[in-house]
């Protein structure tokens, strides 16, 4: 018996934005996990704490976004090759660093994903898929605010 479930694969621009997001989240998930094992210092614990918080926060947003490319009719894609390969974030060399370097590449990691998202809010709006595209104003809202947090934290250092 041959059942078929999957849909067809979907190329709006909409649905690549989101593939974008979900990539670039699912990047930026790794690389403050990252942060979180290796940072060391006297803000040890505040930020151990903080990138625990922003990485749980991600894991939520991947799904979410998965589930919106979905809803979409297309396929979600998977696999950390494949979404390592679409994402914009760069990754952080193994290697120990100071505090201030982890914040500053997951801000870099965030400025990243804020302009992807900005733009997908855009092309969200201009197919009139509202949905989506208060989605993806939350999504701006979060990393805005992180942001903020992750910037503050390096003034005056």
């Amino acid at each position: 018996m041959i059942t078929k479930t999957a849909s067809a694969p979907v190329k709006s621009p909409v649905v690549r934005g989101l593939a974008t997001l979900l990539a670039n989240s699912y990047a930026l998930l790794g690389q403050t996990h990252f942060a979180h094992w290796n940072v060391e210092g006297p803000n040890f614990f505040q930020l151990h704490a903080a990138f625990q918080s922003q990485y749980e926060e991600l894991f939520e947003a991947v799904d979410e976004v998965a589930e919106r490319i979905r809803a979409l009719g297309a396929i979600a894609p998977g696999g950390l090759a494949a979404l390592a390969k679409a994402s914009r974030i760069s990754e952080m060399s193994v290697e120990a660093a100071p505090a201030k370097e982890f914040v500053a590449h997951l801000i870099d990691g965030h400025e990243t994903l804020l302009q992807d998202a900005r733009d997908l809010r855009a092309s969200s709006e201009s197919s009139g898929d509202l949905e989506t595209q208060d989605l993806v104003i939350g999504r701006i809202r979060t990393h805005q605010k992180t942001l903020w947090m992750l910037k503050s934290f390096l003034k005056n250092l």
